[in-house]
């Protein structure tokens, strides 16, 4: 019982930090290219 308990916290917790991984490599590529799109659409500077 024990054993099928740890693999369950293992699975569960790698599985929760599978999802923040993904949200933030995600969330890193929508904001450059928000800033890009501002810069060719609004020449507003990359670093505001």
């Amino acid at each position: 019982m024990s054993d099928i308990l740890g693999w369950l916290v293992v699975i569960i917790g790698g599985g929760f930090s599978l999802i923040v991984c993904l949200y933030m490599v995600v969330s890193l590529i929508a904001m450059v290219a928000y800033k890009i799109y501002r810069k060719v659409r609004f020449h507003a500077s990359l670093y505001d």
